[in-house]
């Protein structure tokens, strides 16, 4: 191979490195709905099995840690353009109290996990 297959090749990888990190950034998909006493978000973590994936939720902040193994075979060159893992800290339009802790409710089906988050009650502050 020449001077210039190996350039081209460093080139096609660190292009596959940068997507990698943009999948990275932008992934997962996310979706926020209010639905009545709940507040419902949708996450897609396509290819993530169920019992690799963690949510936590801390103040206003739910984090979103999510792993998958990767087998390689010998000899093989692998293109990936999906992430190995999934580590993201979404704003949430509510607020939970240090003190109190939050049960919500996750189902997990065809790749796509749904939570149900209790919307914290909120008392109307009357004006005098």
């Amino acid at each position: 191979m020449g001077i210039g297959g190996y350039v081209a090749k460093g080139i096609a990888k660190e292009l596959d490195n940068r997507s990698r990190e943009f999948y990275e950034f932008v992934m997962p998909a996310i979706d926020m709905v209010e639905d009545g006493s709940d507040l419902v978000v949708t996450v897609d973590l396509p290819g993530f099995a169920k019992k690799d994936i963690n949510l936590r939720i801390a103040g206003n902040v739910l984090t979103i840690n999510a792993k998958r193994d990767q087998e390689e075979a010998l000899g093989t060159v692998y293109y990936r353009h999906r992430p190995a893992k999934i580590e993201k800290k979404v704003l949430l339009p509510i607020s939970v109290k240090e003190e109190d802790k939050v049960v919500g409710k996750a189902t997990y089906e065809n790749g796509v996990v749904t939570l149900k988050i209790p919307i914290p009650k909120s008392t109307n502050i009357p004006i005098t």
